[in-house]
């Protein structure tokens, strides 16, 4: 007699009775609140940062550097000064190996521009944000809002804004553009101004749950104290604080509701206003070693204005330095309470070179020249250090796809797995237009190496600089090659750069006599003059030489 095959079910019941369990042990723990799933986002934006002041955040730069420019390579007359005398920063250099480090990210050249850029996701013409005083109009999308509408993140910004133009003094409305809770912040505690009047003499602005979205008030700066940091009303220490404070409410409070913080330095910004210095020599407490021992040679008062002999080097490499230290700060207590945030640094332009009394910095990495710099679209005024770190993505890396600050705005997005909007609102909410933002979290997570096509993909950084009487200043590049124009948009006003051989800007390439050929479809991406007329299309169509606002 055959013997029957009965079907075997004990793997389906015992996988049951496991469910059961489960379910039993998780109803067990329902007083424990579950995590939220959306991630945690902190943005951190250092002001006047380029990336010639750092020390290691990207190791082996400037041994590629004297490479290229020594006797080996281009054999620049003024290849040895490449080094310089960067400032100590052990905690972003720490932080760059944690994470991802991205190579060639391009910034506007001033803060307001920037800024505008990484919250709309618009370059400078689309949201009429080109000079230091322009105010961005509350008709813009913000990812700010899209977080806190469409996410249901709680969030908040700490520091410097410069996003809703100047004091009137006399002549129109104080901050006539979006203030932070009409970007989408609950709550607001720092500076509206570009500059702040002294480290330690500040306007204290805040809006929060007492003020409608268009209304702030000020009140006397705090004291705050971090760990190992004397209490103090020092600009920077207050902001970390009073960062650091929200989060950990929102950690105990509500840790199943994620929450995005934007904080934002004046530091190493001058403070412009202030005498007899317009730098600063910081709390001694927020420096290193070798940063106290500099500013003791040179005779600076530490937590004051009173910069004895101290150069604008020196003061330049004191305040980084601070900046490195109380950032380190605001790290260690993020780890501490959700290790799995996702942390961004960026800068908003690069280091100042103001040709003005008391305001002429050092090019730590480049190879110094007048004319360039902070308010320029040269590298040394566009080109600013990003590092992102978080789950996923590898320690360590590093990127070099041409990347935009104005990324930012579709990478946040995509972190909080949000949908990333194709258009958004003109200036005047009469019309649409076409986001330049890209995302980046292919790159991130591993999927791709570049977002961008590397011949006919670009980014722009472009800015009026009020500084030398509205100067115009354009820059455009692909992957390989870089069009920058300085007072104009003619040929004449722009110069050509191969930045793969070239990354300093000292020996511009010859540019074709006319641009027929590629109109006509005659040259190729393989052609050189193709690259200096593609770009040069990108500067008349999509910068604001072809007029603001389109």
């Amino acid at each position: 007699m055959r013997k029957r095959i009965v079907p075997r079910k004990t793997p389906c019941l015992l996988l049951f009775f496991i469910l059961i369990c489960l379910s039993t042990v998780s109803q067990a723990m329902g007083d424990k609140p579950e995590k939220h799933k959306q991630p945690n986002i902190l943005l951190i934006i250092a002001d006047d940062f380029g990336v010639d002041v750092t020390s290691g955040m990207y190791p082996g730069l400037i041994d590629d550097l004297e490479k290229k420019y020594g006797p080996s390579g281009h054999n620049h007359a003024g290849y040895k000064s490449i080094r310089g005398l960067p400032a100590s920063t052990p905690r972003l250099d720490k932080l760059s190996s944690e994470g991802m480090v991205f190579t060639n990210v391009w910034a506007h050249p001033f803060c307001s521009p920037t800024r505008s850029a990484i919250i709309t996701g618009l370059f400078g013409k689309k949201a009429k944000v080109l000079t230091y005083a322009d105010a961005l109009s509350q008709k813009h999308t913000t990812f700010v809002k899209k977080l806190k509408d469409e996410g249901g993140y709680s969030t908040a910004l700490f520091g410097k804004w410069h996003l809703a133009g100047l004091p009137g003094n006399g002549n129109g409305p104080d901050y006539p553009g979006m203030k932070p809770k009409e970007a989408g912040f609950d709550l607001f505690r720092g500076n509206l101004h570009a500059a702040i009047k002294s480290f330690w003499d500040y306007d204290y602005h805040i809006q929060d749950e007492e003020t409608p979205a268009n209304v702030w008030r000020t009140e006397k700066a705090p004291v705050k104290s971090l760990p190992g940091i004397a209490p103090t009303n020092y600009s920077p220490v207050v902001k970390i604080a009073d960062a650091i404070e929200w989060i950990t409410k929102k950690e105990r409070e509500i840790p199943d509701k994620p929450w995005f913080a934007w904080v934002a330095y004046n530091l190493s910004h001058t403070t412009i206003i202030q005498q007899p210095n317009a730098m600063a020599v910081p709390n001694m407490d927020t420096m290193d070693a070798k940063s106290i021992e500099e500013m003791k040679e040179c005779g600076g008062q530490f937590g004051s204005n009173s910069a004895g002999n101290c150069s604008d080097e020196s003061l330049m490499r004191a305040m980084t330095n601070s900046l490195d230290t109380i950032t380190g700060k605001l790290l260690d207590a993020v780890n501490a309470l959700d290790p799995n945030t996702y942390v961004i640094f960026v800068s908003d332009n690069g280091t100042p070179m103001y040709e003005r009394q008391g305001l002429e910095y050092i090019d730590n990495m480049y190879i110094t020249r007048k004319g360039r710099g902070k308010g320029t679209t040269f590298e040394s005024g566009a080109l600013v250090p990003m590092v992102i770190k978080g789950p996923e993505i590898k320690a360590g890396s590093k990127n070099s796809e041409i990347i935009h600050v104005a990324d930012l705005f579709s990478t946040v997005l995509s972190i909080a797995g949000l949908k990333i909007p194709e258009e958004v609102s003109n200036s005047e909410g009469n019309g649409m237009v076409s986001v330049d933002s890209v995302s980046l979290s292919p790159i991130l997570f591993g999927k791709k190496e570049r977002v961008r096509d590397p011949d006919r993909g670009f980014v722009l950084s472009e800015s009026i600089n009020l500084m030398t009487n509205g100067t115009q200043h354009v820059g455009a590049r692909n992957a390989r090659y870089k069009v920058v124009c300085a007072g104009g948009f003619e040929d004449k006003n722009c110069t050509f750069y191969n930045l793969d051989n070239d990354p300093l800007e000292e020996y511009p390439l010859e540019k074709p006599g006319t641009c027929e050929k590629y109109k006509a479809g005659a040259l190729t991406p393989k052609d050189q003059e193709w690259h200096y007329c593609r770009l040069m299309e990108v500067i008349s169509e999509d910068s604001y030489a072809n007029g603001i606002g389109k």
